[in-house]
C-alpha cells in the first residue's frame, strides 16, 4: 500500500469515528436515563403500596387499623302505595213505625187495600197517620166503609176528594159534604179530623168513635171488617 492510500484511508476511518463516536454516547445515555425512570417509577409504585398496606403506627407504637370504607347502597324506591279501597257508604236501617213494619213497608200494605181513585195513596195515609199518632189500619178501614173504595170510589171522592164523608163548606156539587183541592189535601183534612175530634178525646177505637162518627150501630162491626182484610192483605 502506497502511501497515498494509507493516508486517504486515515481520514476516512477518522471522519466515520467522528459520526459514530457521538451517536453511541447519545444511545447510552438515553438508555441510562430510561433505566433510572423507571427505577424510580417502581420505587414509588412500591412505596405507595407499602403505605397503603401498612398505616402508620400511632404514638404507642401500635398500627393503626384502616377500615375500607363500606360500599355505599344505592337506596331502592319505595313502592307505589296500594290504590285506596272505595269507600262504600252503608245506608242506615229503616226505622219501625208501626205494627212492626217501616214507613216503606205500611205504605205497600196499606196500598194493597186501596183501589180506584184511592190507589197509590198508601204513603199520604201511612205519613200522616205515624205523624199524628193515630191507627193507620183504622184510618183506611173507616175511608174504604164510607166511600166504597174496594171497587169504584164514590163521587165524593172522585170529583171533591172528600175521602172520609166529611161534611161542610165548600160544597161539594151542592150537597152538604166538603170539597178539597187535592186527594192529598183530602187525606190530611181526614187525618186532622180523626186525631182532634176523635183520638185527643180518647175515642181510638170503632167502638168509641160509632156513637159520634155515625148513627148506624153497627158501623163499628163494619169498620173492624175492614181493618181485619187489611191487615191481612
Amino acid at each position: 500500500m502506497n502511501s497515498t492510500l494509507k493516508v486517504t484511508f486515515v481520514v476516512i476511518f477518522g471522519v466515520l469515528m467522528s459520526i459514530a463516536i457521538p451517536r453511541l454516547t447519545t444511545t447510552e445515555q438515553t438508555k441510562k436515563l430510561e433505566t433510572e425512570t423507571t427505577t424510580k417509577t417502581e420505587s414509588n409504585i412500591s412505596k405507595n403500596e407499602v403505605a397503603i398496606a401498612t398505616p402508620e403506627p400511632d404514638e404507642s407504637g401500635t398500627p393503626v387499623q384502616v377500615t375500607p370504607p363500606a360500599p355505599v347502597e344505592t337506596p331502592k324506591p319505595a313502592p307505589a302505595p296500594a290504590p285506596a279501597e272505595p269507600v262504600v257508604q252503608e245506608q242506615p236501617a229503616e226505622p219501625v213505625v208501626f205494627d212492626g213494619l217501616t214507613l216503606t213497608e205500611l205504605t205497600a200494605k196499606l196500598d194493597r187495600s186501596l183501589h180506584s181513585t184511592l190507589a197509590g195513596t198508601g204513603k199520604s195515609f201511612a205519613k200522616y197517620a205515624v205523624e199524628m199518632g193515630i191507627d193507620p189500619y183504622l184510618a183506611v178501614a173507616i175511608v174504604l166503609h164510607e166511600t166504597g173504595c174496594n171497587g169504584t170510589c164514590s163521587k165524593q171522592v172522585r170529583e171533591c176528594y172528600n175521602v172520609g164523608g166529611m161534611k161542610g163548606g165548600p160544597s161539594c156539587n151542592g150537597t152538604s159534604y166538603k170539597r178539597f183541592n187535592s186527594l192529598d189535601e183530602g187525606i190530611y183534612a181526614f187525618m186532622i179530623n180523626l186525631k182532634e175530634n176523635y183520638y185527643d178525646q180518647g175515642l181510638n177505637t170503632p167502638e168509641k168513635m160509632n156513637k159520634k162518627y155515625a148513627a148506624s150501630t153497627s158501623w163499628a162491626t163494619k169498620v173492624n171488617h175492614y181493618i181485619s182484610k187489611i191487615k191481612a192483605a
